[in-house]
């Protein structure tokens, strides 16, 4: 699967878990990757966007952390000198922060960090 799908996959989790665990409808993404239009590159940077900053945020405090930040990698992918530099500060500023390779990490991440029993994979390991 590709990253975007892995990623994907992480949001339908989410998604399918929240009437349980109402704290997941708070997970979102940020749109920092990608092949864009220069143009819309340009009008993205104008409003903000910044490079290195994890893919999905979960903006819930637990486990004596302020929130939760993921970067989803392929199997093969690396964390970039900017991606690394984020993770560094967004830790020294209390929140938790992992690089995981795959949906079914992240979503084991997020159901650590919350709490969630194990046995809620029964849906995953069957996709």
């Amino acid at each position: 699967m590709s990253e975007h799908d892995e990623q994907a996959a992480v949001v339908a989790w989410a998604a399918y878990k929240a009437a349980n665990y109402p704290d997941l409808e708070l997970l979102y993404a940020i749109p920092n990757g990608g092949a864009r239009h220069t143009a819309v590159g340009g009008k993205l940077k104008a409003e903000g966007v910044k490079a290195g900053v994890p893919d999905l945020h979960l903006p819930v405090a637990a486990q004596g952390y302020h929130s939760l930040y993921i970067e989803l990698k392929a199997v093969k992918g690396r964390v970039s000198a900017e991606q690394a530099e984020w993770h560094k500060r967004l830790t020294v500023e209390g929140h938790r922060v992992v690089v995981v390779r795959g949906c079914e990490a992240a979503c084991r991440e997020i159901a650590d960090y919350l709490g969630i029993a194990l046995d809620e994979w029964e849906w995953l390991s069957a996709r």
